[in-house]
């Protein structure tokens, strides 16, 4: 008796499911990144937004921190569908392609407007490249500019001899390695435990990620080289969206539209405010000069000339593109 009343109550739970989903659809959306971060905050108000454009008839769940999905399966998690929607660092994908790495190029786009332009003409070739799996980029938005976090006053590449450095991606460890240093790669969540456990040394990341894991209770300098700007992608599996009506697939393209500017404006705000709370926890803050800035450089530009010969014609044509833009600001 208690098995068939069990049938029944799973039946029951299944005709509900049922009907619920003809009322509205579910969505999961996956991001590696905690409730804190303002890439986070925004997606949430992405989905928000979404809501209230359909009145409730495409309803987007983000499950922040890694809770549902770690960050390396998020893309492969979204291409089989089993999650609708993820979010993830967009340069972390460099091991598919190196187009993925062009926004940690150090040295090719430093500031908010350079990084946009660079977004813009690397945006159709990305969109294509995610098309050839079923994914559908929805918006890209950046982290502050990226410095580098030590103990001690950075003035030479030198220091960076026996140094273990977090590299959160292929081209920051590649340029840790130029520096002379020996990349490590750690999460963000996984900062602290790092530092403390001594398997870090220094991290290069942005004054948001410093604030973010109280960098000031491992190291005491950031060196603000502004080396690149680089982006979070949030994206969904192609049938899912076309699953859904007209109205409703205008809807999510119109609040992903306005999450993009959302986003950029927020990465404005939240690099301003987080230097300001490293400075009013004693970390000394300068710009690389002298031989540290020709030391960057150097690494930069090998960088740069080793990332082009391994992405062949589609680096030439990103680059023109982003050349021309540059061009007509």
């Amino acid at each position: 008796m208690r098995t068939m009343h069990s049938f029944a109550w799973l039946a029951a739970l299944g005709s509900l499911g049922i009907a619920s989903s003809a009322m509205a659809a579910q969505w999961n959306l996956a991001t590696p990144y905690g409730d804190a971060s303002f890439h986070t905050q925004n997606t949430k108000q992405f989905a928000e937004d979404v809501a209230d454009a359909t009145d409730g008839e495409l309803d987007i769940t983000v499950h922040s921190g890694g809770s549902l999905i770690a960050h390396s399966e998020i893309k492969p998690s979204v291409r089989r569908g089993t999650v609708q929607a993820g979010e993830v660092f967009l340069s972390s994908l460099s091991n598919e392609s190196p187009i993925y790495e062009v926004d940690t190029l150090p040295g090719l786009a430093g500031s908010y407007e350079d990084a946009y332009d660079l977004w813009q003409a690397s945006k159709p070739i990305i969109t294509q490249m995610f098309a050839d799996e079923g994914l559908m980029p929805l918006y890209a938005v950046p982290w502050p500019a990226q410095g580098i976090y030590t103990d001690f006053e950075l003035t030479d590449a030198s220091q960076f001899e026996g140094l273990r450095v977090r590299a959160p991606n292929i081209n920051t460890q590649r340029f840790v390695e130029n520096l002379g240093g020996t990349p490590t790669e750690t999460e963000e969540a996984d900062i602290p435990t790092a530092f403390s456990t001594g398997r870090v040394d220094a991290m290069i990341t942005s004054v948001s990620t410093g604030k973010s894991m109280s960098a000031w209770d491992y190291v005491s300098h950031y060196s603000d080289a502004n080396l690149w700007l680089p982006k979070n992608i949030v994206f969904i599996n192609k049938r899912a969206f076309d699953q859904l009506d007209d109205k409703t697939q205008q809807a999510v393209l119109d609040a992903a539209a306005e999450a993009e500017r959302r986003g950029w404006q927020a990465s404005r705000e939240d690099s301003a405010e987080s230097a300001k709370a490293l400075k009013e926890h004693d970390i000394t803050i300068s710009k690389p000069s002298g031989q540290l800035a020709e030391d960057l450089e150097a690494a930069g530009d090998s960088l740069f000339e080793n990332w082009q010969e391994r992405a062949g014609d589609q680096a030439k044509m990103l680059i023109e593109r982003y050349r021309e833009r540059q061009a007509d600001d």
